[in-house]
């Protein structure tokens, strides 16, 4: 077992005592609970939703948190449906009729509340990576009407891969490369259809996390008109997108390689695309889980501590199990902030400024959860210092790296390296970043609303058995587990001084933001800034 470092920066006038020991036992009970299969996977309005929030309730009443504006939960209301995809995706092309098989070459679904939405013989047009960005004077639809037609794109964006890193951040990948944001500029464009293009790494996960997270039951937020918004979304496997092009006739290598450069223009493929889906929906209303600690000195300034509570629920069978039971995704994050909500409870003096602990609904549904609640927010954002997301905590054990995802973004670097050093621990940047996280998580609804937000863990250089031993833990999850029923919590393998060092120093951290008046800055280079 490892036990908390000492606060850092000791000289530092804003420094108080030593912390508690965080609790390995504290994580594992909560962690091992949350995860386990009567949880039926934590499906925001599933049937273990209740069970869900009453346990992290009934956790953080014990711990003595108290409750924002009189209740520990916040009502989320969101918006399930499910589709049910026909069998086939017919594809009329130059050179003959394609039909690709569901969940095999496509997966699709509506966000649309209507019992059905149809393709028919809808255009199939190439637009490149689906981005219009007026800075950049770039416009992946430039000078085609979308109306009824359905765009072909690719995943991530135009720099990843080349050669030149100031070129939409070359491997780093812009938010333009997620998905959401290619969701969001086909409504605006009016297209009745959107196909993202899967390629494994451009999307940074494989085909099977497309088929087990876009089938089944899927959310939104609720009350929100979606009637001219494009109807069907979807991706279609990488081989079938070369196989379209090939029988319109043109090389998909060379099209690619066009779409990459400024000045692309939208090319029809001569093909047409027919598919239809069924809809059946539901409201209903999730919940956020939350409760606080009051502040001594400055209690309307607050530090926001976040994880999200859920999953994915049940799912197509792997293996004989259709159970999704979340474990590091995401009940460690959870268990991980129940943790360090207990030291704080347990420290001998009250923080100066309030802190907040959250366990947000509908992560894996879009970022839902904290959406809501930065749309609705229970106390002011003007005042809200910082966000600390945690979001799948280190299981492999101790590490010699932080890796920062994001860095650079804010000052919250200079806070989680300052923490970093006091564990002898040394700060890198994300190892992936064409992988997107910094929009793949909790943290990135308050960063667009200007609050400085970290998200770190240590996961790239293992303390005993180095850095090759950490990659093939972490690419041994993403391929394995990510999205499966297999993530499931192991008392037997699973270590928990990974878990208890990067609680601890996200404990360090909120204890040195909560007793000081500083407030985190942006960097000048961030595309985020303070709330005025």
């Amino acid at each position: 077992m490892i036990t908390a470092v000492l606060c850092f920066s000791c000289s530092d006038k804003t420094t108080v005592e030593p912390l508690t020991a965080l609790s390995p036992e504290t994580i594992k009970r909560h962690l091992a609970e949350l995860s386990s299969d009567k949880y039926l996977g934590r499906m925001p309005c599933g049937p273990a939703e209740e069970m869900t929030v009453s346990y992290l309730t009934k956790s953080i009443k014990d711990l003595g948190l108290l409750p924002l504006n009189g209740t520990y939960t916040q009502d989320v209301p969101l918006l399930t449906i499910e589709g049910e995809m026909g069998d086939v995706m017919n594809v009329k092309s130059p050179k003959g009729d394609l039909s690709w098989a569901k969940n095999k070459d496509f997966v699709i679904h509506s966000e649309r509340k209507v019992p059905t939405v149809d393709l028919v013989n809808s255009e199939l047009v190439f637009c490149g990576y689906g981005i219009v960005d007026e800075k950049l004077g770039w416009n992946d639809y430039a000078g085609i009407d979308m109306k009824g037609k359905t765009a072909v794109i690719l995943i991530n964006d135009p720099g990843f891969g080349g050669d030149n890193p100031d070129f939409f951040n070359g491997d780093i990948m812009t938010y333009a490369g997620r998905w959401d944001y290619k969701y969001d500029m086909a409504d605006k464009v009016g297209a009745a259809g959107l196909l993202i293009i899967h390629e494994t790494a451009s999307a940074s996960y494989p085909w099977f996390v497309v088929q087990s997270s876009w089938t089944g039951p899927q959310q939104g937020l609720s009350g929100i008109d979606r009637t001219q918004d494009c109807g069907i979304k979807g991706w279609i496997h990488l081989k079938k997108a070369q196989e379209l092009f090939a029988q319109s006739g043109l090389d998909f290598t060379a099209e690619v390689k066009a779409a990459r450069k400024k000045g692309f223009k939208p090319k029809a493929l001569g093909s047409t695309v027919s598919v239809n889906l069924k809809n059946t929906y539901k409201e209903c209303k999730s919940q956020n889980v939350m409760g606080y600690i009051k502040g001594s000195k400055t209690p309307d300034e607050y530090i926001i501590y976040t994880a999200h509570w859920d999953h994915i629920g049940i799912g197509q069978p792997v293996k004989g199990d259709s159970i999704y039971n979340g474990a590091l995704d995401n009940a460690s994050g959870c268990a991980a902030i129940m943790a360090i909500a207990e030291s704080f409870t347990k420290s001998k003096k009250q923080p100066e400024r309030s802190i907040i602990f959250m366990w947000v609904t509908a992560e894996e549904q879009g970022l839902l959860g904290s959406e809501y609640y930065i749309e609705n927010p229970r106390v002011p954002l003007k005042q809200t210092v910082c966000n600390l997301n945690m979001d799948g905590v280190n299981p492999a054990g101790l590490m010699k790296d932080l890796t920062i995802t994001g860095k650079g973004q804010s000052d919250m670097d200079k806070y989680a390296e300052e923490a970093a050093t006091a564990q002898g621990r040394y700060v890198i940047s994300e190892q992936e970043p064409e992988k997107g996280y910094f929009f793949r998580s909790d943290h990135f609804n308050f960063a667009k609303k200007g609050i400085p937000a970290l998200y770190a863990e240590g996961g790239y250089d293992h303390a005993k058995k180095g850095k090759a031993y950490a990659k093939e833990f972490k690419d041994s999850f993403t391929n394995n587990n990510y999205h499966a029923p297999s993530d499931e919590f192991d008392p037997e393998t699973w270590n928990m001084d990974g878990m208890i060092q990067d609680a601890t120093l996200y404990y360090n951290i909120g204890n040195k933001l909560a007793n000081s008046d500083k407030w985190p800055q942006w960097s000048p280079t961030s595309e985020f800034s303070r709330l005025k």
